[in-house]
């Protein structure tokens, strides 16, 4: 194979990153609820019932499991996935807490 061609090396599972993340999911999820945002997941919006800590616990008890089971069936490129995806709701809450902020000044 033509070394320049070949695929890109795959990033190793982080799940350092992986609680780190669900951390600052939960904290900003907490935080843009409080100033006013709403939640965006349907799944998790549905659970809020129950209250926003609880729905939230709910929901990362469930994203531990998936992440169990994708190492358990050596599926890593599934928790690197899931990193970036987290990575991006955190972005996006971060976004909204911003926005919402500022449209109340």
């Amino acid at each position: 194979m033509i070394p320049f061609l070949s695929r890109k090396e795959f990033p190793a599972p982080s799940l350092t990153v992986f609680v780190a993340l669900q951390t600052l999911d939960i904290l900003t999820t907490l935080i843009g609820l409080r100033v006013g945002a709403t939640e965006g997941s349907f799944f998790v919006g549905r659970l809020m019932r129950a209250g926003p800590l609880e729905a939230l616990l709910i929901a990362k008890i469930l994203a531990v499991a998936l992440v169990a089971l994708a190492l358990k069936f050596k599926r890593p490129r599934l928790v690197v996935f899931l990193n970036y995806w987290f990575a991006v709701v955190v972005t996006w809450n971060c976004a909204l807490i911003v926005l919402t902020e500022w449209s109340l000044n």
